[in-house]
């Protein structure tokens, strides 16, 4: 299976106009779940880089159930800046 940065997924491409505007905060790619939503057919993945209203959107058609976002980055001045998950031990 390749790694999901390797796929062509579809919406934005990883170099798109919408990752370097100054709004755009969020970056997900998510799977559709259910028919009829604007990103496509169930099974499809997209990526969106989104503003603060879009990201809440996606949040909302997730607890829906039309879509599983499976990866989150935060986007500062067209960087992207993945969600850290990494555990602190204790020593």
């Amino acid at each position: 299976m390749l790694d999901i940065s390797a796929r062509e997924l579809k919406g934005h491409n990883i170099l798109a106009v919408e990752r370097f505007q100054d709004h755009t905060r969020h970056m997900i790619e998510f799977v559709i779940r259910k028919k009829n939503t604007p990103y496509g057919c169930p099974g499809d993945e997209v990526r969106l880089f989104l503003d603060e209203p879009g990201y809440c959107r996606a949040l909302e058609r997730q607890k829906r159930g039309e879509i599983k976002i499976r990866r989150y980055a935060h986007i500062i001045e067209g960087h992207i800046l993945p969600e850290n998950k990494k555990k602190w031990r204790k020593e």
